[in-house]
């Protein structure tokens, strides 16, 4: 039923609980799994004349990110389920929904993340893949 499985993780709590949850279903499906983070770059965050002057290089986000999913795999064991780990620099909702164009059939995220409205009744990445993806969405909370 699914074959590919997309989990896009902040390394919220949330985050962590999907990872779970998407493994669990990768067993029963035989499925593949991508987990998936997106490093926020100063244009993404700010726009690009706001962050005129700040420099991040490639290198420091690259770092970043692999320390994210690393930090998002802690304690958590993946088996013998097929796995891949990716990271890209850009704006989480955007690069998430442009990531499940590449043939996944499913998405599994957190309710909420590490967003500025962490406040908010559904988190506002989470609401942007839900009102635009084109597979279906499982949140997890």
């Amino acid at each position: 039923m699914f074959k590919r499985i997309l989990v896009p993780t902040d390394i919220s709590e949330y985050s962590r609980r999907a990872l779970i949850t998407a493994l669990n279903l990768a067993r029963q499906f035989n499925s593949e799994v991508e987990l998936f983070h997106v490093t926020y770059n100063p244009e993404a965050y700010w726009g690009y004349t706001v962050s005129y002057g700040l420099v991040v290089s490639q290198e420091e986000i690259d770092q970043s990110g692999e320390a994210a999913l690393e930090a998002a795999l802690a304690g958590i064991e993946v088996g013998d389920i097929v796995f891949h780990k990716k990271h890209i620099s850009g704006h989480p909702a955007s690069a998430i929904l442009e990531e499940a164009k590449r043939d996944f059939d499913l998405i599994v995220m957190g309710s909420h993340g590490h967003g500025p409205i962490s406040g908010a009744v559904l988190g506002s990445v989470t609401q942007k893949i839900l009102a635009h993806a084109l597979c279906p969405v499982l949140v997890v909370k």
